[in-house]
């Protein structure tokens, strides 16, 4: 099992290396990049208010020289080839040098550094909520099929599954935020939070996650559960468990005692893919609570076009992605004592 991981740790590197030059790939010949919005702006500034970006000729007409250009080309790195620029980029990350913001004018580490305990604090709370409420409530909906509890539950479950995430968030904030005023609009925490005792800051903090948490649970919400019933009848229903009860062991022991641990195999399955989640969040939904979390920041700077940033996310994104796949089998393993990974093959 041993030389099973390793070899997938190896693996991260070139499957790091063929996602990062695609898409620095991607931004060198997609266009609307940095220099021509610069120059489009400067464009427009210079003809008024009235002026249009199809006054512009692409080339900034006569307000930057051939020189200029160039100049600029260099700064931000668009002067060389791409399998070239994409190295010299790849260099400076294994130093943990993200490069530079084209948008905030700011190191790349720093602008996503501001945005990570955002998005982390909702990731992790997420999940918690997630695992901590759906898995016993699947248990709870497999025992007490069809049963009243089972088919109100199942309703409420998957009206939330059929309502998109933002659908909800919006609902949320105009009905307990903007006409009851329970909630605070948006933020993560209020403007006088430093002012506050510890209690008072955790009670702000929760008091503005508590409608947002609601909207990102809603999703995975019904899939997590429903997953976790019908792996759980599915193996209530197998010969291992009757042959335990006709053997004289109780409803509740070939439950928590046999089906259990195996019903928890394909949430096992997902449990590293969702690491990604932790980082990338919404950003529907950071946008509705105006929330400045990780996701919002990846979404305005592919709009903007601060490809540094988008680079620095992917770095982050990737590697994350990766890393939870390896985590997933690892999970596999522990859940599931028959699953034995080696040599490329995997016993059950």
């Amino acid at each position: 099992m041993t030389s099973y991981f390793i070899r997938r740790f190896l693996l991260i590197i070139p499957t790091f290396i063929g996602v990062t030059i695609l898409v620095f790939t991607l931004t060198r010949l997609v266009p609307g990049g940095p220099i021509e919005r610069m120059l489009s702006e400067a464009a427009q500034a210079g003809a008024g208010e009235t002026s249009t970006i199809s006054d512009y000729d692409g080339r900034g007409g006569s307000m930057l020289s051939d020189e200029q250009l160039e100049d600029l080309k260099a700064y931000y790195g668009f002067d060389k080839p791409v399998i070239v620029g994409y190295f010299e980029w790849l260099g400076k990350v294994l130093v943990l040098d993200l490069g530079r913001s084209t948008r905030y004018n700011d190191p790349v580490w720093e602008t996503i550094r501001d945005r990570l305990p955002i998005s982390i604090f909702y990731g992790v709370c997420t999940l918690i909520i997630t695992y901590g409420v759906c898995i016993p409530l699947g248990i709870f909906k497999a025992i007490r099929h069809k049963s009243v509890f089972d088919n109100l539950t199942s309703a409420v479950v998957f009206a939330g599954y059929a309502i998109p995430s933002y659908v909800v968030a919006i609902f949320l904030l105009t009905a307990f935020a903007a006409n009851l005023e329970w909630f605070p609009l948006g933020g993560f925490v209020s403007d006088d939070f430093a002012d506050f005792t510890l209690m008072e800051k955790i009670a702000d903090l929760f008091d503005h996650a508590a409608l947002p948490l609601i909207a990102y649970v809603a999703g995975s919400f019904a899939f997590t559960t429903m997953l976790m019933k019908n792996s759980l009848m599915d193996n209530l229903a197998a010969e291992y468990v009757r042959t335990a009860v006709a053997k004289g062991l109780d409803f509740r022991g070939a439950i928590f005692g046999h089906a259990f641990r195996n019903s928890l195999i394909p949430i096992a399955t997902s449990f590293g893919n969702n690491i990604t989640l932790i980082i990338t969040g919404s950003f529907l939904i950071e946008k509705i609570f105006n929330i400045d979390g990780f996701g919002l920041l990846g979404f305005e700077s592919l709009v903007e076009r601060d490809y540094p940033v988008v680079m620095g996310i992917l770095v982050i994104s990737a590697l994350l992605f990766l890393i939870g796949n390896i985590l997933s089998d690892i999970c596999v393993a522990i859940v599931d004592p028959r699953v034995k990974f080696g040599s490329g093959e995997s016993g059950q």
